[in-house]
């Protein structure tokens, strides 16, 4: 095997990692993509000899492209219409390499769409800090290596994000069972309209929190409460009757639920609980971050486009 050769296999060996560390960075598979493919255009222009080891040089200057495109995307999303939520994948192959059943369990929370929105708090080197360390289980000094800073300084970094972020993480873990018989139930009383059900599935302090990107109807600011949010699943269907379908599906390696409108993919939903209530909502709206989603499913997304956003759909 020639040098090209066994750099393009070490490097699509690391692939899968590299894109984890990229997507958690940055919530988008696109920007991820982009960072991904600029790696390996270093890596293939590299001098390979010199480097001692291959994993270690790809994090590293996987993490220092995307925290250089984050302080970036945080400028931008500094002017985003709304509320910025990540870009929703369908299925769980973004979680970390070769997880046992128990890890999958554990981790999924480290790539739900609730955990990415907490990780937005976070200063990009912090937040790459905190994903190397806390997701990636690197040792600190691979965590200095990646960053360019000393172990003390990134144990700094690490133990800062933990203390901002601890009092927002989920408190315990909730079987992927439970997670599913909740959903479903919820699904069919949307589906069903099917108000008082509705409202008890949810916390009485939930909060619904949707993405329209400012192309389409979405709430600018979180909605409160389980009748309010109750009564916005309850006004689609009205309006809309036979024609609203729930699918179950996993997003972000969490069971999701995609909505349907006519049979054009309109929304991707993840929902947070405590295994006996609906604590939050994220709706994904923006055409921009379902198309993926409706590409992989071979269906179209919903053509609804405004020039004014404005909370008068979920």
């Amino acid at each position: 095997m020639d040098d090209t050769t066994q750099a393009t296999a070490d490097f699509n060996r690391l692939r899968p990692r590299l894109q984890g560390i990229a997507y958690r960075m940055l919530g988008s598979r696109a920007e991820a993509e982009d960072v991904v493919q600029d790696a390996w255009l270093r890596w293939h222009g590299s001098e390979r000899g010199a480097i001692a080891s291959t994993e270690a040089w790809l994090v590293a200057v996987t993490t220092r492209l995307a925290i250089d495109r984050l302080r970036s995307a945080q400028v931008q999303r500094e002017h985003y219409v709304g509320t910025w939520l990540p870009e929703p994948l369908l299925g769980d192959d973004i979680m970390p390499l070769s997880p046992s059943p128990e890890q999958m369990l554990e981790r999924s929370d480290d790539v739900s769409i609730a955990f990415l929105a907490l990780l937005e708090r976070l200063s990009p080197e912090a937040r790459a800090a905190y994903l190397l360390r806390e997701v990636f289980d690197a040792d600190y000094d691979e965590v200095a290596e990646a960053l360019g800073k000393s172990e003390a300084a990134c144990r700094q970094l690490v133990s800062r994000a933990k203390t901002q972020l601890r009092d927002e993480r989920p408190r315990h873990v909730v079987p992927r069972e439970a997670q599913l018989r909740l959903l479903r139930g919820f699904a069919d009383a949307a589906t069903r309209g099917d108000f008082a059900s509705l409202k008890q599935m949810l916390a009485a302090d939930a909060r619904f929190i949707g993405d329209g990107g400012g192309v389409v109807p979405s709430f600018g600011v979180p909605l409160e409460g389980a009748q309010r949010i109750a009564q916005l699943f309850l006004a689609v269907q009205l309006r809309h009757r036979e024609g609203v379908q729930y699918e179950v599906v996993v997003l972000n390696g969490q069971w999701g639920l995609l909505r349907f409108i006519d049979g054009a993919l309109e929304s991707a939903q993840t929902l947070l609980t405590d295994g006996d209530r609906i604590l939050r909502i994220h709706s994904q709206r923006n055409p921009a971050k379902l198309a993926h989603i409706a590409a992989a499913l071979g269906r179209e997304l919903l053509n609804v486009v405004v020039t004014k956003p404005g909370p008068v759909s979920s």
